[in-house]
C-alpha cells in the first residue's frame, strides 16, 4: 500500500521550533521528488519546501526561507521539515507531498501523492 504520513505537528509558542517528518511507503521513494505543502484556514494550499530526489537540491517559498529547513534520508523513506522562529503566519496542516516523476515544480497539481495532513498551531 502507496502511503505518506506525516507526524510532529503540534502547539507551539512564536519564536520556537517543530520538526516534522513524512514517513514513505510502498512506493520507490528514491525516484521521488518529496515537498511540503500547508493549508490556514480559509487559505488555498500553499508550497512550502522541496527537495530531489537525490537530495542535493532544494528549494523554499520566499515566506520560509532562512528559516525552514527540509532534508530526506533515502535509507529511511523519510523526509522533514526543521521549522525554526515560527510564526503565527506558520499555522496551518502541512502536507507532504511526492511526484513520482522525479519533477522539479511548486505546483500541487503536479504531485501525485499526498499525506493526510499534520496540524501545527503556533500560538503568541
Amino acid at each position: 500500500q502507496v502511503q505518506l504520513v506525516e507526524s510532529g505537528g503540534g502547539l507551539v509558542q512564536a519564536g520556537d521550533s517543530l520538526r516534522l517528518t513524512c514517513a514513505a511507503s510502498g512506493l520507490t521513494f528514491e525516484s521521488y521528488t518529496m515537498a511540503w505543502f500547508r493549508q490556514a484556514p480559509g487559505k488555498e494550499r500553499e508550497f512550502v519546501a522541496m527537495i530531489s530526489s537525490g537530495g542535493r537540491s532544494s528549494s523554499y517559498a520566499d515566506s520560509v526561507r532562512g528559516r525552514f529547513a527540509i532534508s530526506r534520508d533515502n535509507t529511511k523513506n523519510t523526509v522533514s521539515l526543521q521549522m525554526n522562529t515560527l510564526t503565527l503566519e506558520d499555522t496551518a496542516v502541512y502536507y507532504c507531498a511526492a511526484d513520482r516523476f522525479g519533477g522539479w515544480t511548486r505546483a500541487s497539481t503536479f504531485y501525485d501523492l499526498w499525506g493526510q495532513g499534520t496540524q501545527v498551531t503556533v500560538s503568541s
